[in-house]
């Protein structure tokens, strides 16, 4: 009996683990979104909509907590919502016109009002850079979840256990702004191979990463395994706000991620997303978003900071998940 209650907590803290770990996957990797039919996109420019981003309410936050994502606490410290970031990064160019280039942070599962609050911002942009691993024009036209890869799998796991909405699903991609700022599938394997990387190491590392922090800390296991414990609507939120606390204490930027020369998910991504960007620059289009996985933008603002030479504003922040009953 004792043997079998040890099973029972042990796989309910490997579940636990799992729920980080996808998480975490999540902040820092579209890949796993399907591709879709190949069909040119066009940009084009939009009126500005000033409402996003007014949710800059004065809260409490840890100082491990990055700049794009975060959790915020009520009045009382306990933990209310998890939130990501945009962020203005602005500059004068040589013939007067302002640059102005939003870094916009999320999280790949998140509540529906979270994505609708995001189609609403995307109108404001000349262009709306996105990451997704596919081929140059691709046009997302549904989900079909045939063949889905580990990562996808694991995340609408959580996207079901968690009672949240998958990102695809929600964002209009193909508004007309929208353009494709990511690797393609050959290059994404190259780019792979040649840095002795494989999506199973990034995985079992993340994985990895997240048992060893749990193990360092017990009140997490306790609070996971309570959180599986319970049922209905307290269930969701105690898993969440278990789930969220230890993502934010691990280090969502570029340690995990290394390979050989940089990463492949992060790094040369990242760089193929700033490539696209100089090309829309040069295009004349002078406000631009860059909406991609929370866990990207710090070595972004360091790239916009350092090599364009851009002046960084502050963090607005937007709700991804309630953390509670009644957060409003």
């Amino acid at each position: 009996m004792n043997n079998m209650k040890h099973f029972c907590v042990g796989s309910q803290r490997n579940l636990g683990w799992m729920i980080v770990a996808a998480i975490a996957l999540s902040l820092n990797f579209s890949g796993s979104l399907p591709l879709a039919s190949s069909q040119t996109e066009s940009a084009k420019a939009t009126q500005p909509d000033d409402k996003t981003g007014e949710n800059k309410a004065s809260t409490t936050s840890a100082p491990e907590e990055s700049r794009f994502v975060r959790i915020r606490n009520d009045k009382k410290g306990k933990p209310a919502a998890m939130e990501t970031s945009t962020i203005t990064y602005t500059k004068k160019l040589e013939d007067g016109t302002i640059l102005e280039v939003d870094l916009i942070g999320v999280v790949h599962i998140g509540e529906r009002d979270y994505y609708k609050e995001f189609n609403e911002q995307f109108r404001a942009y000349d262009s709306l850079l996105y990451e997704l691993v596919a081929p140059k024009g691709t046009k997302i036209d549904k989900r079909d979840d045939s063949g889905m890869n580990p990562v996808a799998a694991l995340q609408k796991g959580m996207m079901s256990m968690l009672g949240l909405k998958f990102q695809l699903d929600h964002i209009d991609y193909n508004a007309k702004n929208f353009v494709h700022a990511d690797m393609s599938p050959e290059e994404f394997a190259e780019s792979m191979s040649k840095n002795n990387e494989s999506l199973t190491k990034v995985f079992f590392r993340t994985l990895g990463m997240s048992a060893a922090m749990g193990g360092a800390n017990g009140g997490s296991d306790i609070e996971m395994f309570r959180a599986l414990m319970s049922s209905g609507d307290e269930r969701i939120y105690r898993m969440r706000r278990s789930a969220a606390k230890q993502l934010i204490k691990m280090d969502v930027g570029m340690a995990i991620w290394e390979g050989d020369s940089g990463s492949t998910i992060i790094t040369h991504r990242n760089t193929k997303a700033m490539e696209v960007m100089q090309e829309e620059m040069e295009k004349g289009k002078r406000k631009i978003g860059i909406f991609y996985g929370a866990g990207h933008l710090e070595d972004m603002e360091k790239r916009l900071l350092e090599e364009f030479k851009m002046k960084s504003g502050e963090p607005r922040w937007q709700r991804a998940w309630k953390l509670q009953e009644g957060e409003k």
